[in-house]
């Protein structure tokens, strides 16, 4: 006797497919809101810089009587802010003057943030 012995114990295919768009259904919902809190946190980092860059362009012009100063004078390994990490490629001013507000601009290619002193 010429008996095949064949198994059920398997996924069919409309089973692998349907989960295969539950979970492409959890990837849509899960991206926008992942992108959300990534754009928040950049935006948080930065304003913090832009909060430690107020501050010692304050120092400085307190230290030196001046009503301007330059990066070069505020970040450095021997001045104010030992270093300032970019996090989304972001180009912070070449000059800070007394009472004038800062403002980032292309903060991840897309976003300009102000910080008011």
């Amino acid at each position: 006797m010429n008996k095949s012995i064949r198994s059920n114990k398997g996924f069919t295919l409309v089973e692998i497919m349907i989960v295969v768009v539950i979970i492409g259904l959890l990837a849509a919902m899960a991206i926008p809101a992942f992108q959300k809190v990534r754009a928040s946190s950049q935006d948080k980092a930065v304003l913090n810089n832009m909060r430690q860059l107020g501050a010692a362009a304050d120092q400085y012009f307190l230290e030196f009587g001046t009503a301007s100063a330059d990066l070069t004078s505020l970040v450095g390994s021997s001045a104010y802010i030992k270093a300032l990490n970019t996090v989304a490629n972001e180009a912070y001013p070449i000059v800070y003057s007394q009472g004038v507000t800062i403002t980032v601009y292309s903060v991840a290619s897309a976003r300009t943030l102000t910080y008011a002193q």
